[in-house]
């Protein structure tokens, strides 16, 4: 484990009342979670990555309110408030899971539709809320599973704790994270503005084939949390993908290099390997939980008091999921039940892999989606997408909750004020997230898929919907028997894994080997070697690993985020 154990609960002075759920910590995070929702709208449809912003809710409310607090003679603002916040403005600034920036415009050019605002927000509020639910009943197999990591939910837990405890201890370690934080920044700055870094790969084949160290430091700090397992993992999936699977495709033509001879491969390789990596991925996710069944004391006296609501609360959500399918797109009554239990299975899927990697592999499960209703409903690529868009933006939500569950419980949290703060950040992130879009996006047929507006994972969703309007048959037969190897590879290890116990670190993760399959192999490099530097600073300094390797790591991840987030916006690149 990275850095040692993991930061332990803050609790609260005794005889002193917590304040968590007030209105300020919610209002707070809503108004934050506004004012960054453009951000990814923007980046997603520019370069079709969005950014957790967790700490930029952190920052931002730490820095108004405790001046602001000393000022008006207000209560101090605390640390439970500051998890709530940042809880309520993650959620509203992911509310891109819920499809705007992929199967929604694919949708609106494919048909050439159009959405007005008030079905647009009931349609993303519905995808995002039942995510809210799903994630909830996951919380405990989940967060309570000592295997997954959770690692922004690490970086949050640990940027809260170095911002409210006292003692020069914190203090240093707010420094590190800060310096950190800012060397990441005016690295990323300089790689934009003043130098041209390299790649790191070592010949144009491997190029080819993806090979090659990104300049990434965020992507050093994803390695540096992940922990050892994960990381190899991650390298063998890669070597195995695009090592051999891939020069395998494209010598024996099942794959055509197209123009990329010269360059990257990645987007025809891809679509073959997404079949056995995504198959990988959900055979070993769903096999770990079914083997690793939640246990009593892991569900804690809160989800037991609250059962009846939370039961009602899922089902409120699943039923406006259900009804909005068949009114909105007119999907059949049967499909449009059938993706709640969808949603919930890679739902799960995407919380383990983000679990071990932070990563969300959002597309990839959409993908699994994508074909499995292609079986039940062929020829019908309006299904495709919208049944989808129902699994990849449950599976979303999900992950983001379950990254701010992990950081209530370093911090001593309330788990059901958290789930409150979520669905107040998905309704004011809807409302925003979807004028934003149609703001920005008055004509699809004519803007997006252009130079301003490439829009990468639109086209993505768009040529899965149509090629799979034709069922299974779309699927090319060397990557049927790909997926089912997979499978099978996934369900044994799985298996493996809950039978060997703590000798289960020597197996690499199903999860994690399925996800190297469908990103390039430079970043699989990339956070493999953050995963090796982690666990030789770990040996080598151990006490220096335990004070400050975590918040470095949150600082590089923080601060080459915020700045791409910042470019982005402003178009400078």
């Amino acid at each position: 484990m990275i850095g040692g154990r993991p930061p332990a609960a803050v609790p609260h002075p005794a005889g002193a009342p917590a304040r968590e759920l007030t209105c300020r910590a919610l209002i707070t995070g809503m108004a934050i979670g506004a004012v960054l929702t453009p951000t990814n709208i923007y980046s997603g449809l520019k370069i079709g990555w969005s950014f957790n912003l967790s700490i930029t809710a952190l920052l931002i409310a730490f820095a108004f309110w405790r001046p602001v607090a000393r000022l008006l003679r207000l209560p101090p603002w605390e640390l439970h408030e500051s998890n709530i916040n940042q809880t309520a403005a993650s959620a509203a600034a992911s509310i891109i899971s819920g499809g705007l920036v992929a199967p929604i415009p694919a949708y609106l050019l494919l048909t050439g539709d159009t959405l007005a605002l008030a079905p647009l927000t009931a349609w993303v509020f519905s995808v995002s809320f039942l995510g809210v639910w799903v994630a909830w009943f996951l919380r405990a197999p989940m967060v309570g599973n000592p295997h997954l990591r959770y690692p922004v939910g690490i970086a949050t837990a640990e940027t809260l704790r170095d911002m409210f405890e006292h003692g020069r201890e914190a203090l240093l370690r707010f420094w590190a994270m800060l310096a950190s934080l800012v060397g990441a920044a005016v690295f990323k700055l300089g790689s934009v503005y003043w130098w041209t870094l390299p790649r790191l790969v070592p010949s144009a084949r491997l190029e080819q084939l993806t090979f090659g160290l990104d300049p990434s430091l965020m992507m050093l700090g994803f390695g540096t949390l992940i922990g050892p397992r994960a990381g190899w993992s991650l390298l063998a999936g890669a070597v195995l993908a695009w090592g051999l699977v891939a020069p395998w495709l494209l010598a024996g033509g099942h794959v055509e290099a197209g123009g990329s001879a010269a360059g990257s491969a990645f987007q025809p390789l891809v679509g073959w390997l997404i079949w056995p990596g995504v198959s990988l991925m959900v055979a070993a996710s769903i096999t770990s939980i079914a083997c690793r069944p939640a246990r009593r004391a892991a569900l804690g006296r809160r989800p037991r008091l609250h059962f009846g609501w939370s039961v009602r609360g899922f089902v409120a959500a699943a039923t406006l999921a259900v009804v909005l399918q068949v009114t909105l797109f007119g999907i059949g009554w049967f499909a449009a039940v059938l993706a709640i239990p969808v949603a919930f299975a890679l739902a799960a899927v995407a919380a383990r892999v983000v679990g071990e990697t932070g990563i969300p592999p959002i597309g990839a499960v959409g993908k699994v989606s994508q074909l499995s209703f292609a079986a039940i409903a062929p020829g019908q690529a309006v299904t495709n997408l919208m049944t989808a868009n129902v699994a990849g933006g449950a599976a979303g939500q999900c992950a983001d909750l379950l990254n701010d569950f992990k950081a209530g419980a370093l911090v001593g949290a309330t788990p059901w004020k958290q789930a409150a703060a979520q669905c107040g950040g998905i309704l004011i992130g809807s409302v925003v997230g979807s004028a934003v879009f149609l703001a920005l996006i008055p004509e699809p047929s004519t803007q997006l898929l252009t130079a301003e507006w490439p829009a990468p994972a639109v086209a993505v969703w768009k040529a899965v919907a149509e090629a799979l309007s034709l069922g299974f048959d779309s699927v090319p037969p060397a990557a049927r028997y790909a997926a089912l190897a997979g499978a099978v590879a996934g369900c044994l290890l799985a298996l493996a894994e809950n039978r060997l116990g703590r000798w289960a670190a020597w197996l690499p993760s199903g999860a994690t080997l399925g996800l190297a399959f469908v990103i390039p192999a430079s970043t699989s490099m990339t956070l493999f070697v953050g995963a090796l530097a982690a666990h030789a600073l770990q040996r080598r300094a151990p006490r220096w690993s335990t004070r400050f390797l975590i918040a470095c790591a949150a600082g590089l991840i923080a601060g080459e985020s915020l700045l791409g987030v910042f470019i982005s916006i402003a178009g400078l690149t």
